[in-house]
């Protein structure tokens, strides 16, 4: 029987980026470098190698220097290596979600125990680019209206893997208006907890920090 590792595994690596998009939109596919490859099949297998069943974060797309350098959401090459344990050479790029991401993972006792009740994951599963810089898939209408079949194929792929049905959590109040849509209609998890993203937390209310850990960390504890 295939582990929630396995059916991560499979689904990312057989991810594609074959869109018709608007100018000057682009989606890139990091799981078709080999190194991605690799450190995408250590890391499910080291934390997710079992049929257990885990709460899901949902964010809204990777990061270029976040998903969009390892292949795991929220994680760069740094976090990866210093707190998951898992040698790369992806680089030494930092990503402000992902520093604050693995704050609440080692305040919450470490990656091998958060891993084992959560699931870190984005609606859309690649990142998306505007020029060279990030881009969120519903800040262009054109752009949502071509990627809304596949958010709902990513959505129901990945609770496919073993997702808890009593509470999702959803990073963004603006990624919330499209998973709640996409959950009302196939009427899975039971409530949606919207947070504060860490990217908006990170660049524009860095000086309440405190109380947006404690708030992660009250509601995943």
């Amino acid at each position: 029987m295939p582990t929630f590792s396995d059916k991560a595994i499979q689904f990312f690596l057989g991810l594609n980026n074959n869109f018709a998009l608007p100018h000057p939109v682009r989606i890139i596919n990091p799981y078709q470098d080999e190194r991605v490859q690799k450190v995408v099949q250590i890391f499910f297998k080291k934390f997710f190698d079992d049929s257990n069943e885990r709460t899901f974060i949902f964010g809204i797309n990777p990061g270029r220097f976040g998903g969009g350098l390892t292949g795991i959401c929220f994680t760069d090459p740094a976090a990866l290596r210093d707190y998951c344990g898992i040698e790369n050479d992806l680089g030494t790029k930092k990503e402000l979600s992902s520093k604050f991401i693995y704050k609440i993972i080692e305040l919450y006792g470490g990656a091998e125990k958060f891993y084992s009740k959560y699931y870190l994951t984005a609606l859309f599963p690649l990142p998306v680019l505007s020029n060279t810089k990030n881009f969120n898939y519903y800040d262009n209408p054109s752009l949502l209206q071509i990627l809304k079949p596949h958010l709902e194929g990513s959505f129901l792929s990945q609770i496919g893997f073993g997702a808890k049905k009593e509470t999702a959590f959803c990073l963004g109040n603006k990624n919330y208006k499209y998973l709640k849509e996409m959950n009302d209609k196939h009427k899975y998890f039971v409530t949606i907890k919207a947070l504060h993203h860490p990217r908006y937390i990170m660049q524009y209310r860095l000086k309440y920090i405190k109380n947006y850990i404690t708030e992660y960390l009250k509601n995943f504890q």
